[in-house]
């Protein structure tokens, strides 16, 4: 199993920022230090290249985050400070998206420690996300040829509104979302499948609508292949999320579309998304989870399909 980490590019944030950064280096600790992957699997980010962010983003959105000519407000809008770090930081986790894309289509699976940026728009960051890693994957696969079609599986508890609004009218690209229906953004988009979830959702009611829908967003997509976004703000511990999924209804969750598409030989590329408990453990667990289940699900899957 490859897998790419990114927080080898450090960002200071100022005290009492809600957003967790520590847990990108304390996640990869974790997964070694818990047997699940082993450090010779465990591969750098580098930095995507402007060429590739701006095949899915405005020039002058692009531009103006790069050299901090972006105006306050929208600096706002992404709820991060700009730094040359965060800009280094950004542009690598775009970037290790990208290198796990090369890492799955030769392998079947393939991990990034980081991405998942899914409310970064056209010409707009938002939601602690500045450029779409998972815009800026498929675009990549589409322009060279390495898929015709792409399907995204948004399990994160917030809407992947950006990744709808930037696909909107790209009929290669098939957005399929679950997300919480009162949650953040309050104005979602349109995506090519929507599951809007009442607050309180558990595991049962969950992995049921899940599976229903995920075999509709596969038959309607017909996708040779698959960017997920594994988001674990579902968990009940979340202070963002207002899902009541548990330890085990989520990594149910990673192997019911794991098992989906081993079985149909799609190669797949699972990038981190949310998780915002305090502290902190329960979102590193629910995360390592994903790679247990990912180690035991395509570990057979390579001999099998690939």
């Amino acid at each position: 199993m490859r897998v790419v980490y990114t927080d080898h590019f450090a960002v200071p944030l100022p005290p009492g920022h809600r957003f967790p950064m520590h847990k990108y280096a304390e996640l990869r600790r974790k997964l070694v230090a818990d047997g699940v992957l082993r450090e010779d699997e465990l591969f750098p980010a580098r930095p995507a290249p402007v060429e590739a962010l701006l095949a899915v983003h405005d020039e002058g959105y692009v531009r103006g985050y790069l050299d901090g000519s972006l105006d306050a407000k929208a600096l706002a809008r992404i709820g991060f400070p700009w730094s040359p770090a965060m800009v280094a930081r950004t542009l690598a986790s775009a970037g290790g998206t990208l290198l796990a894309v090369e890492f799955a289509l030769a392998d079947g699976f393939a991990g990034v420690l980081a991405g998942g940026t899914h409310h970064a728009g056209r010409a707009f960051g938002a939601g602690f996300c500045v450029f779409n890693d998972l815009a800026v994957a498929a675009a990549s696969l589409l322009g060279r040829g390495a898929a015709r079609r792409v399907l995204v599986v948004d399990l994160d508890v917030h809407q992947g509104d950006g990744t709808a609004e930037i696909f909107a009218a790209d009929e290669r690209v098939f957005t399929f979302s679950v997300h919480g229906e009162r949650n953040f953004p309050l104005r979602k988009q349109l995506s090519d499948l929507d599951v809007p979830l009442r607050d309180g959702t558990a595991d049962d009611e969950y992995l049921a609508s899940l599976d229903t829908h995920l075999a509709q967003a596969l038959e309607r997509s017909r996708p040779d292949f698959v960017l997920y976004q594994g988001g674990v703000d579902p968990l009940e511990h979340d202070r963002l999320g207002r899902l009541k999924l548990t330890q085990a209804g989520l990594a149910e969750r990673d192997r019911l579309v794991f098992t989906r598409l081993r079985e149909r030989g799609l190669p797949l590329v699972a990038t981190l998304g949310g998780g915002y408990s305090d502290p902190i453990e329960p979102t590193l667990e629910a995360h390592v989870n994903t790679y247990r289940v990912a180690r035991d699900v395509f570990g057979a899957a390579r001999a099998d399909h690939f």
